[in-house]
């Protein structure tokens, strides 16, 4: 079986797709064709030794150096004490997933960075098996370890999200699609359809790898063959199917996770020229600080390569086969469609784009940027020694960059960031004096997430987290728990009477134990007496069930 070459990069493939029936294919045999455009899949034993070691390097290093974990991972082992079919915040994938390693290995922050590393690696080894039927497996290993180097996949592996877990989905769902539109075969419209509905219950964001894999079906031209129609309406019904439950909790819970995301950075709307300069920064912080390190290592290879490669191979005759234009446009498309994208919205809505809402996205870049080379550049002809070398070398300043500007390096170069936090300390100056203001048990902390879950993690008691005082965000909480045990308050800003401060190490802290209702006045004659709020409102106390206008009238 021979396939026909593509007259022109960016020319649609009508010739290509009326050709396309469910058949099935056998890669082996898709791989032998004289064009590279579906290899047979390369071995795995050496990627998988490659993703080892960094994982294990990187994880060693990010434990050892933080204080404390990152607040989104203490934010899933808060939520982890009960599944739900919803947050306030996120939809549930990301805390279903992690249910089962806490049940095993117990609500710590080495489970969380475990599960964190375990989705970022098996997000670059979906990446790379899809290179490698793509292109060849030289190419894959090339962009798996440029990708390696971008400061989101390595700085951030210990990292447990929505946008982690996303990565894994928006990987998942270009393989599967381009499966999919390939073969036309049943059974990868299914597979595309679980990875959109799972990625969509992971983050909404996934809408933006929806929208990179809608770009490419249309400039296929897909809609004129009609196994692709019947497709991609597959794919979405079983979409739907999946994400439904999550849309019946949304209505139950007026749309919580909307509303939040509308009143944070979606509802800020950044008016004239802060548009331009909030998007623009965010595109330059993606490309030109977070993917630095990666198109060093790729220019190093080019520049090695040119250096090194015999005049010969420059000759027409010897270059390598053009890659067809169906699988040049796919990996464009998935690489610049999402930073497109967000940077359209930043300028058409006046969003104030985070940064790290490139995570689940940016590894695309990677190969994106391959084939903007590709036509200068024979990367099957890339001697993987010197591409080694240099990612080793590259690795090790980034694991010194980190280690010295971290709580472990000198005082000069810390960086000041959340992990110099030291929750160990806060609970060993708060733990004894609310043990027994408590009767000698802490149930439950209450207050803002980041400090509450953080000290909850370190007290022995594994008490459980009342996010912000609120009901109505921590279902896991029960009212009666709080009544029958007490709870441990802690707040941020200016010491109030009755509230005893946290010690000189955290000055804007201070804590309240909320004794138990009916505890005896006489075991409690030293305790102060209930704090003054000083005019502000005390914190909700919605119950589960109770709805945001509720909150809002309150």
């Amino acid at each position: 079986m021979t396939h026909r070459t593509m007259p022109s990069m960016f020319a649609p493939t009508p010739s290509l797709l009326l050709s396309q029936t469910p058949l099935a294919v056998d890669e082996c045999a898709i791989g032998k064709d004289k064009h590279p455009r579906q290899q047979a899949p390369g071995a795995w034993p050496p990627v998988a030794l490659t993703l080892l070691v960094f994982g294990t390097v990187w994880l060693a290093l990010l434990s050892f150096v933080s204080l404390s974990p990152p607040t989104d991972n203490i934010e899933q082992l808060t939520w982890v004490h009960s599944l739900e079919g919803g947050y306030y915040k996120h939809p549930p994938l990301p805390t279903w997933l992690l249910w089962i390693p806490v049940r095993l290995f117990g609500i710590n922050a080495l489970t969380s960075y475990a599960v964190g590393a375990a989705c970022t690696l098996a997000s670059m080894a979906v990446m790379w098996r899809l290179l490698c039927r793509l292109r060849d497996e030289r190419y894959a290993t090339i962009a798996l370890l440029a990708a390696l180097c971008i400061t989101f996949y390595n700085g951030r592996l210990y990292y447990y999200n929505h946008n982690v877990v996303l990565m894994v989905f928006v990987a998942a769902s270009a393989a599967t699609y381009w499966q999919a539109f390939r073969t036309g075969l049943t059974r990868w419209w299914v597979a595309l359809g679980l990875t959109m509905g799972l990625g969509a219950l992971a983050k909404y964001q996934m809408a933006v790898s929806v929208a990179c894999m809608v770009a490419f079906w249309l400039h296929q031209r897909s809609w004129r063959v009609l196994s692709q129609r019947r497709g991609l309406l597959l794919a979405t019904l079983v979409s739907m199917l999946v994400f439904a439950p999550h849309v019946l909790w949304l209505r139950a819970h007026d749309f919580a996770p909307i509303q939040y995301a509308t009143s944070s950075s979606l509802g800020l709307h950044l008016q004239g020229l802060r548009r331009w300069i909030e998007s623009t920064h965010w595109l330059t912080d993606q490309l030109l600080n977070r993917a630095l390190p990666a198109w060093i290592l790729l220019g190093l290879t080019v520049f090695h390569l040119r250096r090194q490669a015999p005049r010969s191979q420059a000759l027409p005759n010897k270059m390598p086969p053009e890659p067809d234009a169906a699988s040049r446009v796919f990996l464009l498309i998935y690489g610049f469609g999402p930073l497109v994208f967000m940077f359209a919205m930043g300028l058409l809505t006046g969003a104030e784009l985070q940064l790290h809402w490139g995570t689940p996205f940016l590894l695309f870049a990677v190969p994106a940027a391959m084939e903007l080379a590709g036509r200068h550049v024979a990367w099957r002809a890339v001697s993987m020694r010197p591409v080694y070398l240099t990612f080793a070398a590259l690795q090790v300043v980034l694991l010194l960059v980190d280690g010295l500007t971290s709580p472990r390096g000198p005082a000069a170069l810390q960086d000041g960031h959340w992990r110099t936090f030291d929750s160990v300390a806060l609970a060993r100056a708060v733990e004894g004096p609310a043990r027994a203001e408590l009767n000698g048990r802490i149930c439950v902390v209450s207050g803002p997430p980041a400090v509450a879950g953080a000290l909850a993690l370190q007290l022995a008691d594994h008490p459980e987290v009342l996010i912000d005082g609120r009901y109505d965000r921590s279902p896991w909480v029960s009212p009666s728990v709080v009544s029958r045990c007490g709870e441990l308050m802690v707040r941020e800003g200016p010491l109030l009477a009755g509230w005893t401060a946290a010690g000189p190490r955290f000055p804007s802290l201070s804590w309240y134990a909320e004794r138990p209702a009916g505890a005896p006045a006489q075991s409690f004659a030293q305790a102060p007496t209930r704090p003054s709020l000083a005019g502000k409102k005390p914190p909700h106390r919605l119950l589960p069930g109770q709805h945001a206008h509720a909150r809002v009238a309150g």
